[in-house]
């Protein structure tokens, strides 16, 4: 991909109640944000994209100049407090997916975004 792309994976391994691996995913979360970064929460709940609407979305973010994060929670999802630091929740549409799985479906959708901006002929409308 011709944008950089970084992978950080962060994972609370307590064996503690669902509410509270919930926040403490939320801190860790929370605190690998870059500074001055747009902020997109995966999240049921958030704004479907078909995909070239992402890719003219990721084309106005990277127009921007800032960073762009995208935050995948645990198998509970993002606690609400860290959800309301994001710029926009985005949901990969109605269906629930793992949330190992949402990984490899952001960055095949990044990918496609990519190749859609880039007038390759990947995407098919």
């Amino acid at each position: 991909m011709r944008w950089p792309v970084k992978i950080i994976e962060l994972e609370e391994r307590k064996k503690v109640s669902a509410p509270e691996l919930k926040r403490l995913e939320g801190i860790l979360l929370t605190n690998a944000i870059p500074a001055g970064a747009l902020v997109v929460a995966l999240d049921e709940r958030g704004k479907s994209y078909s995909s070239g609407d992402f890719a003219n979305q990721l084309s106005s973010w990277n127009a921007m100049g800032r960073g762009l994060t995208f935050l995948i929670g645990g198998p509970n999802g993002i606690e609400q407090s860290t959800l309301d630091k994001a710029n926009l929740m985005m949901s990969f549409g109605a269906a629930t997916w793992p949330h190992m799985l949402a990984r490899i479906l952001l960055i095949e959708q990044l990918y496609r975004a990519e190749q859609i901006l880039a007038g390759n002929p990947y995407h098919r409308d």
